[in-house]
């Protein structure tokens, strides 16, 4: 402001909306009295202990002064924690608790997938314990959105819980694409509540939630802000700001700017595109682009996709609506979406462009429109069997076009281009985001997540959602629109956070992790199996087989079986060498009277590895069989 306030003949020209109360008394009284109930009115909705006495005017102002000081002093101490359990230094299995007294809250939970090291390991969800030993205090599991990093280990939770009766909040789509997880899960299916965009709810004692609409990649996307008596905390869930979004669902800017004028004491904030610069393009773009490659394709198109991405998806569909095109689905998740997504009207469909994978071989290729899984090069997906010429239906031809509507999550880039090859190989004409801009990013990039900032103005601010450089980032660009550097806390997963009204600190941790999933298993996997498995890949396996007499002496007759060590024909002379070890060593055995077989597994264990090794630089898993006769 260039002027000064104060000066009468300014003040409204500089503030047109501030009112000037001072000539009529009686409506000042109006006023004030109107505020005064007002007040009382949502202390009353909120649960909230205010007593009327703490209500300050004129009269009362001196004579309760102390009284205010100790309650203020109370309410500036009240605390609340924030454990993060997941998604921090990561993408993926995103979850946090948030506890008040004897209440907690859950927000999301996610899965990520494995790793090169996490052999034969199917999902990765985070560690239930700190929820196991709390089970009792769990009121509700909020979901801002229905991706897999979000919802993925939902039925694991409830089945660790052993309870159905902590209900889940979620949009429409979230939820049904939630208890779709139960299906194949030894969980009952808990109680939803359905909730949209500016939905307050009271969930518990404490705790009052509601959730904004944001933008993303998929539709019933939230941001959910979080009440207790201790502070108000806004989670932004997964986000863009998308000002044309696919479902006209937009991003609420109002509800967000009102809650920063309300006062925000917490933000925790989406941080994956935090290393990008700029406003993430919208999602519109994306179909202007596949438009182009529909027009130019004269055979069939092989297009692959997130299954959840149904605003990517509802676009393809409308582009092949106007060019022609069949449709045919493949993939389980993929037929899963469209079956649910469709039921809901999340998807619309026209009548009659659907038609079976089997049947695509027999339609003109001018004509054909294959939807499937597999851009992030997954064995088993649509894609991958296609690539591989392994699909029992489709055969790539010359003429086909592929398109990879994605870009590969990091680790997943050699599995994803791999793929590519092999179709471009095959002569497919392969089109993907490397080449042209058929993706977007359904993150908002820093301009967006500096607007989140601005909108909020949070007291304090807590970077989630990213890998370790990601989060560093947000804090860089959280101080570059004014917020202190030591209101902003860089934390990890299993930390204990304290908030009040005037901290916001680490004050220990709780169990966490990642709990590994192998088929029916929950955490049945630690990291023992895993190193007995990375051994199996690398240096094989060993087997001896010795026979053990009841008087307690060992047949002189040894057999060796080797899997992925060596090749036996070639190394007959050092499986020969071995088995003489064993004879001396089973000698030994016999005249130091050792007979329990525990025991003798492990001597013969320790000696046939070290000899191994020495003479092979191998570190092969010795399996000792002792059998009784």
């Amino acid at each position: 402001m260039s002027e000064k306030v104060g000066k009468k003949g300014n003040e409204k020209a500089d503030y047109p909306f501030k009112r000037n109360f001072s000539k009529n008394s009686a409506k000042v009284n109006r006023v004030k009295a109107a505020a005064k109930r007002k007040r009382m009115n949502n202390d009353e909705h909120l649960g909230d202990t205010v007593n009327s006495k703490y209500l300050l005017n004129k009269k009362t102002k001196h004579h309760n002064n102390n009284r205010n000081e100790k309650f203020d002093a109370r309410k500036k101490d009240d605390k609340m924690y924030i454990i993060p359990l997941g998604g921090i230094e990561e993408i993926g299995k995103n979850m946090t608790a948030f506890q008040y007294k004897d209440e907690i809250v859950i927000v999301d939970a996610g899965l990520t997938f494995p790793e090169d090291e996490h052999l034969g390991i199917d999902v990765i969800i985070p560690d239930f314990a700190y929820l196991e030993s709390n089970r009792d205090k769990i009121k509700a599991l909020l979901l801002t959105h229905g991706h897999e990093d979000h919802i993925g280990a939902i039925p694991y939770l409830y089945q660790k819980l052993g309870s159905e009766d902590i209900p889940m909040y979620g949009g429409r789509l979230t939820l049904e694409l939630a208890k779709a997880k139960f299906e194949r899960k030894d969980a009952k299916l808990p109680k939803e509540k359905i909730i949209k965009g500016r939905s307050i709810l009271k969930i518990s004692k404490y705790f009052t939630v509601e959730f904004i609409s944001v933008t993303h990649s998929i539709a019933d996307c939230y941001a959910i802000c979080i009440k207790t008596p201790a502070g108000t905390i806004l989670h932004s869930g997964d986000f863009k700001v998308d000002l044309t979004p696919i479902d006209g669902e937009g991003f609420d800017f109002g509800r967000l700017a009102q809650l920063g004028e309300e006062g925000v004491d917490l933000l925790l904030s989406d941080s994956t595109n935090a290393l990008i610069p700029g406003f993430t393009p919208s999602e519109r773009t994306v179909g202007e682009s596949l438009k182009e490659e529909f027009s130019k394709a004269k055979g069939r198109i092989i297009l692959a996709a997130f299954a959840s991405h149904v605003h990517r998806l509802q676009q393809i569909i409308n582009i092949a609506e106007k060019h022609g095109r069949k449709i045919a689905i493949d993939g389980r998740s993929m037929v899963k979406i469209f079956e649910i997504c469709s039921n809901l009207g999340y998807l619309k469909i026209p009548r009659g462009i659907m038609v079976d994978i089997n049947r695509v071989e027999s339609l003109p290729a001018n004509q054909v429109l294959i939807i499937c899984t597999g851009t992030q090069g997954e064995p088993l997906a649509a894609l991958s069997r296609i690539a591989n010429g392994s699909h029992k239906h489709i055969s790539l031809r010359e003429g086909d076009t592929v398109v990879i509507s994605a870009t590969p999550i990091p680790g997943n880039e050699k599995a994803a281009y791999k793929n590519i090859n092999q179709l471009m190989k095959r002569n497919a004409n392969v089109v993907f985001e490397k080449v042209v801009g058929i993706h977007v990013s359904g993150h908002g990039c820093q301009e967006e997540q500096k607007l989140m900032l601005n909108l909020v103005k949070p007291k304090f601010f807590m970077p989630v959602h990213g890998e370790y450089m990601m989060l560093k980032k947000h804090k860089e660009l959280a101080e570059a629109v004014g917020i202190p550097s030591n209101n902003i806390l860089l934390t990890e997963n299993g930390m204990k956070l304290e908030l009040t009204k005037s901290k916001f600190r680490s004050v220990g941790r709780v169990p966490s992790g990642a709990t590994l999933i192998d088929g029916f298993g929950i955490g049945d996997i630690g990291n023992a199996v895993l190193k007995d498995r990375q051994n199996l890949a690398d240096d094989g396996i060993v087997i001896i087989s010795v026979s053990q007499y009841k008087t307690g002496k060992f047949s002189r007759q040894v057999e060796l079986v080797t899997r992925g060590f060596v090749y036996n024909k070639d190394a007959e002379s050092l499986l020969a060498e071995t088995k003489e070890l064993i004879k001396l060593e089973l000698e030994n055995l016999e005249n130091q009277e050792i007979k329990e077989i525990g025991k003798v597994k492990q001597k013969l264990k320790i000696k046939v590895g070290e000899f191994l090794n020495k003479k092979t630089d191998r570190e092969p898993i010795i399996l000792p069989i002792i059998m009784e006769v």
